[in-house]
């Protein structure tokens, strides 16, 4: 591996990126980096030749890898970067901790980070993408996280320096999240875990849990307030635009706008990265001459077709 560094975690070039995305598609990373802690990652970005492109990848949850895959280092954060600590009213949570297992052990503790059970990434994602659901978002609850900087410097970043938007947050260029601080109000255990039940079943009566899907395909096309944040109690959703562009169900290759809930793009087996970012630029097309909306895309799409 000519001008790659040496490190004590698990460098593999050419690895393929389809067994590692929610909708099992894509083509190779160039190399996949697994750091085996943080002074290893440190290590690593510092002694990566400076041309070499890095892309911090998490459970790739809401990724599209485009087939022809992706010219960069891939850094996957693993064991090393999932731990869960509680500290008085704070949670710090590792960026490769499911956003799951944080929401439980929270709970547990008695702080309401409920609306991360259902969502289906780790804390990274949750930080960089500022998820949120059922009116709460990442950056409510957000006091600062740590990176490591493509120099290989570790830093804090504060709101201030992410710029939380609607589904969207600014990291700098090649930077690493490696773990999140959070603040949440406090709540009964009992209540919260009871409350999570809840959510989850009702997860799963509205949409296509079962199937290879990436969540939410479209922002909510209303999902901006003047804050920039927005709430979900907009009446205009982007599955219900999707539905009246008569795009429910509609299928291009192996991909498929799910039966179930319209604004989810499914894998039905042996869909090409290309068909299921064809089908969601279709629907973008039909939505926008049935309503005059533009669409924008949820799901993170890269790499090279």
């Amino acid at each position: 591996m000519s001008g790659m560094p040496t490190p004590r975690g698990k460098l593999t070039p050419k690895r393929p990126l389809s067994e590692l995305t929610w909708l099992r598609v894509g083509g190779p990373a160039d190399y996949l980096f697994q750091p085996a802690d943080l002074e290893d990652l440190q290590s690593f970005l510092r002694e990566l030749p400076t041309d070499r492109e890095v892309f911090p990848m998490g459970v790739g949850s809401n990724l599209i890898v485009r087939d022809g895959g992706l010219r960069a280092a891939v850094i996957r954060l693993g064991r090393g970067f999932n731990g869960i600590e509680i500290d008085g009213g704070q949670v710090t949570a590792g960026a490769a901790a499911l956003d799951a297992h944080v929401a439980r052990k929270a709970a547990d503790a008695g702080l309401d980070l409920t609306f991360l059970r259902t969502i289906p990434g780790s804390i990274g994602g949750a930080v960089r993408m500022n998820a949120g659901c059922y009116g709460s978002y990442t950056a409510d609850y957000f006091v600062e996280a740590q990176a490591v900087t493509r120099a290989g410097e570790l830093v804090t970043l504060t709101a201030d320096d992410l710029k939380f938007q609607y589904r969207q947050s600014e990291l700098p260029q090649g930077a690493v999240l490696v773990s999140a601080t959070f603040a949440p109000p406090a709540g009964d255990p009992e209540q919260l875990h009871a409350r999570m039940i809840d959510q989850l079943a009702k997860r799963d009566a509205s949409q296509p849990t079962k199937d290879r899907s990436a969540g939410s395909t479209f922002r909510n096309p209303a999902g901006f307030s003047s804050t920039g944040l927005a709430d979900d109690v907009h009446d205009l959703k982007a599955w219900k635009v999707i539905q009246d562009a008569g795009m429910k169900g509609a299928i291009l290759g192996g991909a498929q706008m799910s039966p179930k809930h319209a604004n989810f793009l499914i894998n039905t087996g042996e869909a090409t990265a290309a068909d299921l970012e064809g089908l969601g630029e279709e629907v973008r097309k039909k939505v926008y001459d049935s309503s005059g909306i533009t669409l924008q895309w949820e799901i993170m799409r890269i790499g090279e077709k």
